[in-house]
């Protein structure tokens, strides 16, 4: 299982940055866990939006759902330019029908609810799913293929619930999107201190802090998380790429 990491900023693309998206591959298929502003610009440096095999969404809040509609356009030109794929699946819950609804497109994307009750396969990969606390309906994801497992929080501020779904994952995908001193729950938003006691309480062998703030020294934010966690933590940065063969 090989993560790259394409965008990490909360909320809005800092200058030359994206927003929310994973590119997630394992025995060669491709799956892109969100698609925020800027994210197909930026993958398109290694990776070619035609060649993608899935997409799955954690929420329909515009930093991660913002390129979906130009990663349709990009396939269907690469379309016209003799590039033809299948229909792409995007997975995303239905609890919000007019967001769910954009999914589909033509023959060029189909938009395909997961009931988050229910594991779900997609290619090689393994998806059970966690409502997380967030002003619209969210959903984490703990994802494994082979002997490798992943979590990604999505946005959430913190609840114990996260520590038995989180439980020995390889890699913790932890939204950080506030410093130590400061209060996300009623955004809901995790802090540094939150992130890394779920890495502790958990047991994760990584803990990579995504979803960053747009101000401050977010180096602070690892040394903030390491108060309760002292594990190896990264913060996520374009082209970051964890692998667990």
């Amino acid at each position: 299982m090989k993560l790259t990491v394409i965008g990490s900023c909360g909320g809005y693309p800092s200058a030359g940055e994206a927003s929310a998206g994973y590119l997630l591959e394992h025995d060669g298929f491709a799956l892109l866990i969100d698609c925020g502003s800027a994210v197909l610009s930026k993958m398109q440096s290694f990776f070619q939006p035609e060649d993608l095999d899935a997409v799955i969404l954690s929420h329909y809040h515009p930093d991660h759902i913002a390129d979906i509609g130009v990663l349709q356009h990009a396939r269907l030109i690469q379309g016209f330019l003799g590039k033809k794929r299948d229909t792409l699946p995007i997975y995303g819950h239905a609890l919000d029908e007019q967001e769910f609804g954009k999914l589909t497109y033509k023959d060029i994307t189909k938009g395909i609810s997961y009931k988050p009750e229910q594991p779900l396969q997609v290619g090689p990969f393994s998806i059970t799913f966690l409502r997380t606390e967030h002003p619209v309906p969210c959903y984490a994801m703990r994802i494994s293929a082979g002997h490798a497992v992943m979590v990604y929080t999505g946005d959430t501020s913190y609840k114990a619930e996260f520590i038995p779904f989180s439980k020995d994952a390889d890699l913790l995908v932890a939204e950080c999107n506030f410093y130590s001193h400061q209060d996300g729950s009623g955004a809901g938003h995790m802090n540094s201190h939150d992130a890394g006691k779920l890495a502790q309480l958990s047991g994760v062998k990584h803990l990579l802090l995504t979803h960053l703030p747009h101000y401050g020294n977010i180096e602070e934010l690892k040394v903030e998380a390491s108060t309760y966690y002292k594990g190896p933590i990264s913060l996520a940065e374009y082209n970051w790429v964890f692998e667990h063969k």
